[in-house]
């Protein structure tokens, strides 16, 4: 008889254990709704993993949103390079049928017919107020964390950090941009 109880309880343990695994996790998509108008304005970056493009950036990153008349959004990325100037690219966004999900391109204009050109950019996690946001890509090889100000909350931080690890992101390589309070 204990040998039946036994294995009944390690059937329990069995079937809970990917349910418990399951909660462990979150899908790696975007957000379900996004107010493009409240996400415009300026970014300060807190974090964001290592990337080719970003190399010479070490701190003051910001991203500026502007809408444009034909419904795309004027994208501004700057930075401080080690030297202690400034560095800058613009580009464009444009909306998908998703509606945390859209597309970047930094390319110039007359290559935008190239799909190859417009990378995928996507709304993770967004404050109710809009505050702060994560962003990645469906990849999973870009990541970015975001704040309206120049610096975040460690705990803001942290919650966030692991957020994004539950979605697969290696945050462990998260290169800080910013100071945490």
């Amino acid at each position: 008889m204990r040998r039946g109880k036994a294995s009944w309880l390690a059937m329990g343990l069995a079937v809970a254990m990917p349910v418990a695994h399951a909660q462990e996790t979150l899908p790696n998509e975007p957000v379900k709704q996004l107010d493009l108008k409240r996400y415009l304005g300026e970014w300060h970056e807190i974090a964001h993993l290592p990337m080719f493009f970003q190399r010479q950036c070490v701190d003051s990153i910001t991203a500026t949103y502007t809408a444009m008349p034909d419904g795309q959004v004027h994208v501004h990325n700057a930075c401080r390079t080690q030297e202690g100037g400034h560095d800058a690219a613009d580009g464009v966004a444009r909306t998908t049928e998703k509606a945390g999900a859209l597309q970047v391109r930094f390319a110039p204009a007359w290559l935008s017919w190239l799909p190859w050109v417009w990378a995928d950019y996507w709304v993770l996690d967004v404050d109710p107020d809009y505050r702060w946001a994560v962003v990645g890509s469906p990849s999973r090889r870009y990541l970015w964390v975001l704040s309206r100000d120049a610096e975040m909350q460690r705990a803001q931080f942290e919650a966030l950090r692991h957020r994004a690890s539950l979605r697969g992101y290696p945050v462990e390589r998260l290169v800080m941009s910013a100071p945490l309070n």
